[in-house]
């Protein structure tokens, strides 16, 4: 009797201990996929934070671009607006003067018909610089040839354009978006770049419409964080967001640059 009481007692304890094995393991698991989710977590809600930070990093990039961009109109119309009027109202009143014989008036007269020309010409650089009116008029692609002749006028750099787009049925708001990414490659690739060649071509790939943009300037180490986030770069890609789209950017030293990026 005893020895079968005794034989009892060892099979509840290998069944104790069986069921003692499969809990640990269970609460192992348990914790394991606990600390996993939790893991799994903490990155989404660090990627989320970057992502939020980045967006942050755009807007305010935009907002010191657009501030800039006041500031600098602000100077035009200081400078050769507001000053010009000024001597055009001095001139004006030169005229009540007694006495003038005709040479004076003619000279006078002469002097306001030249000073409200120039007036009247940096009035239309300045809104030709805030929206071209052949962007307006005539859309993206008559834009873009347009900025292509001025930049091939200066005998610096010879720029080709190809595009097999119709950018009829896109906004204006669009338009104006990737004429001022344009605009900011072509200025970088002269400016810092010193190219001589520029290539930009517009593309429809896989369903979406691609823009290719190479030159074959200095060139830069483009892995640099300080580069990738440039003030030129910041508003460049803060505006292919607002486009729908995305972009890849290479560029090393005395390589020259290459950009792709795509739009909606």
């Amino acid at each position: 009797m005893n020895a079968i009481n005794l034989e009892n007692n060892e099979i509840i304890q290998v069944v104790f201990f069986i069921l003692l094995a499969f809990i640990s393991m269970f609460l192992v698991l348990i914790m394991f996929f606990y600390f996993s989710r939790k893991k799994i977590v903490q990155i989404e809600v660090d990627k989320k934070n970057l992502e939020i930070e980045h967006q942050k990093e755009l807007l305010n990039s935009v907002l010191i671009t657009q501030e800039e961009e006041r500031k600098r109109i602000a100077q035009d119309l200081h400078d050769d607006i507001s000053s010009k009027l000024n001597v055009v109202s001095l001139n004006s009143h030169l005229l009540k003067t007694p006495n003038l014989n005709e040479t004076e008036q003619l000279e006078i007269t002469n002097n306001i018909i030249e000073l409200t020309q120039k007036a009247l010409e940096n009035s239309r650089r300045i809104a030709h610089d805030l929206l071209p009116p052949v962007l307006e008029k005539f859309g993206l692609h008559a834009g873009i040839e347009e900025l292509v002749e001025e930049f091939n006028s200066t005998k610096t750099v010879k720029v080709l354009y190809e595009n097999s787009i119709d950018f009829e049925s896109y906004p204006i708001e669009k338009h104006l978006h990737i004429f001022r990414i344009l605009q900011e490659l072509l200025n970088n690739s002269l400016r810092h770049g010193k190219a001589t060649e520029v290539s930009i071509q517009f593309t429809t790939f896989e369903g979406r419409k691609t823009c290719t943009y190479i030159d074959n300037g200095l060139g830069f180490d483009s892995s640099s964080e300080e580069n990738q986030k440039g003030l030129g770069m910041m508003n460049i890609e803060s505006r292919i967001n607002f486009l729908g789209g995305n972009f890849s950017f290479t560029s090393k030293p005395n390589e020259g640059v290459k950009m792709i990026f795509n739009f909606n």
